[in-house]
């Protein structure tokens, strides 16, 4: 079977060095490069499955990289990477194509599973009894093929609109640490701001209760909050209906960070 093939471009030795590892050591074939000129050049004559790119790059923005890649090659996914995240980055990197957002640092473990989810999404496949049933309430991860996804620690925020965006948890990412039961939104809440918790996830590893803090990808205006997101979890855990699962929280109206 072919390999998948990943370009990772980052003018960090360390984060290319890691990836190559990290990846190759799950079976992706990847070719590392420190600057975008040598990423343009190397699309414009091999095909990838996935690039990887950095917005600061020595010679060229980042989100040169990501139009390029989906001109050149428009079936193949980018994901962008950043440590200094941006809400006009975030909608740029959507409007050019990019598959997701990603802040930096990251842990090994958080980069293969992004990688992960980009070539799982081309597979999944959910039950149409149990989409039609949670439709409103869950997101398909069909739904995310062509959409960039801000995505965190387990949460993640998309764009309805320009004015409403989206956000929520992976429930497969709080799994890890055992039975997920009950989500329990912060009473009163009007507004949520990035990195601050909006919601809690009670979980049971079987012997001890877990509680996890959702802390909010992006800030906004609250204007919907998921009342159903524990009836739609309950059923995906019992059904097993995806390889990956992603549970909207709430429905905000961007503000931009001061």
């Amino acid at each position: 079977m072919t390999k998948n093939r990943i370009l990772v471009v980052d003018d960090d030795p360390v984060i290319g060095l890691s990836c190559k590892r990290m990846l190759g050591s799950e079976g992706f074939s990847v070719f590392a490069v420190k600057d975008g000129e040598s990423a343009i050049d190397k699309i414009s004559k091999e095909e990838f499955d996935l690039v990887i790119t950095d917005i600061r790059l020595p010679d060229v923005y980042g989100l040169t990289i990501v139009k390029e890649a989906k001109t050149v090659q428009p079936q193949s996914d980018v994901l962008v990477i950043t440590g200094y995240p941006s809400l006009d980055d975030a909608k740029e990197s959507i409007r050019l194509g990019a598959f997701e957002y990603l802040e930096k640092p990251f842990t090994p473990d958080f980069m293969l599973n992004a990688a992960k989810r980009v070539f799982d999404a081309r597979g999944w496949v959910m039950r149409k009894s149990y989409v039609d049933q949670f439709k409103d309430y869950v997101v398909c991860p069909s739904e995310l093929d062509d959409k960039a996804v801000y995505y965190k620690d387990g949460t993640w925020a998309r764009p309805l609109s320009a004015d409403l965006w989206e956000i929520g948890v992976d429930v497969r990412h709080f799994l890890a640490g055992g039975q997920l039961l009950f989500v329990e939104h912060i009473s009163g809440l009007k507004a949520v701001m990035s990195g601050e918790p909006f919601a809690k996830l009670l979980s049971n590893d079987g012997r001890t209760g877990a509680t996890y803090e959702v802390k909010a990808p992006m800030t906004g205006i609250i204007k919907e909050i998921n009342q159903r997101a524990n009836e739609a979890i309950s059923s995906l855990l019992k059904e097993h209906v995806c390889e990956s699962w992603f549970i909207w929280l709430a429905k905000i109206s961007p503000v931009a960070a001061k």
